[in-house]
């Protein structure tokens, strides 16, 4: 079986699967722009190009909550210019 040791259930091991590829895919560095940022350890990930290190999910380097607040900061400061 190519999903490891998850055993009992086709759900199971979909959603583990789903999980690895997650932690497993290269991101995309703030930084320089390159797709190179890895998963060093849980809620570590590093760009393999600059070096940078950021801080975000256990298997995802930006967690849905992150994308929010990202969002919610970036509208506040829009409308702090126009004022």
């Amino acid at each position: 079986m190519s999903s490891g040791n998850i055993r009992y259930g086709a759900t199971i091991r979909k959603r583990y699967m789903a999980v690895k590829k997650e932690k497993t895919t290269l991101y995309k560095c703030g930084s320089c722009g390159k797709t190179k940022v890895e998963r060093v350890s849980t809620g570590i990930w590093r760009c393999r190009h600059c070096g940078k290190i950021y801080a975000g999910g256990a298997y995802i380097f930006t967690t849905p909550v992150g994308i929010t607040s990202k969002h919610s900061l970036e509208s506040m400061s829009k409308a702090s210019e126009k004022v």
